[in-house]
């Protein structure tokens, strides 16, 4: 994992991890859609998700993630990918989320069409639903070429005992959990497990439902987090969760392009150390 020592110094290299199960390279800031892509056939909308997808993909962004579950973003992704002329040169993500294997994998195929796709390079089991069921038919898809990698997910640190237990007992390649400054349960077992065994970690919810933009409301950047290089909020909060050693990848969800452009700047140069982070947090708590 690409990460610099020396935050004074001028570095717009963009941030890159490997996918621990390949040893494939990808940027580490991805872009989420829930909610945000969630637009329909809106012209004029996606027009500014065009303009969007365009900067994300110029910015050196790849993962872009997305679910049944989230309206038309499925859809939207297809189309302005289309549009844009990105579809193949992004990492696509996406989430099964039913039970039944005849159920399941109608999804799925539907997801391909959706997001204009015969391969797919991430499928999740969303919320580990039936995921028994799910994982024989991912395996054999991924065998077949259908899809390039395997991953779970859950939204609660509830699940996180189950979550543990599945990827030390099965071949998972991604993991995705919500992880920002505030929510850091994943740090005491689910984390380093998942680094063990050669799980990639994508965290969602980097900025904890916005919750942490309302607590800064008011609020100056310090000092000293402007001295590591730090501009903004949003990249001091980034930048928090791309300073652990055991997290690859982060999908902040924005459909703005002034906010994607600060949660891409998070995605270059350097990286606090682990002093600066543990400072970081104790900003807040």
């Amino acid at each position: 994992m690409e990460t610099q020592s020396n935050p004074s110094s001028k570095n717009t290299k963009v941030l890159k991890a490997k996918i621990l199960s390949s040893g494939e390279i990808l940027p580490r800031v991805g872009l989420g859609t829930y909610q945000t892509f969630d637009v329909g056939k809106d012209p004029s909308k996606q027009k500014e998700l065009s303009f969007l997808l365009e900067y994300f993909h110029s910015s050196g962004g790849s993962m872009i993630d997305s679910s049944p579950m989230y309206g038309t973003s499925e859809e939207v992704v297809g189309d302005v990918s289309l549009k844009t002329n990105l579809n193949e040169k992004l990492f696509f993500a996406t989430k099964v989320w039913i039970s039944g294997k005849e159920a399941g994998e109608k999804q799925m195929l539907s997801s391909l069409s959706k997001m204009k796709r015969k391969h797919i390079e991430l499928m999740q089991i969303h919320n580990l639903v039936d995921w028994k069921t799910h994982l024989t038919t991912l395996k054999d898809w991924k065998e077949k070429g259908i899809i390039r990698y395997i991953g779970i997910t859950h939204y609660t640190t509830s699940a996180f005992p189950d979550l543990e237990k599945i990827i030390r007992s099965e071949k998972i390649d991604f993991l995705q959990i919500p992880y920002s400054i505030a929510e850091t349960t994943g740090e005491e077992r689910l984390i380093p497990a998942a680094f063990d065994r050669g799980v990639s970690v994508i965290a969602n919810e980097p900025f904890a439902h916005g919750r942490l933009f309302s607590m800064i409301k008011g609020k100056d950047l310090p000092g000293w987090a402007k001295e590591m290089g730090i501009s903004t909020w949003a990249e001091y909060f980034l930048k928090f969760i791309l300073a652990s050693e055991q997290i690859q990848f982060v999908i902040p969800a924005t459909n703005k392009l002034n906010h994607l452009k600060e949660n891409m700047t998070a995605g270059i140069g350097n990286l606090p150390s682990l002093s600066d982070r543990k400072k970081m947090k104790s900003e807040f708590f």
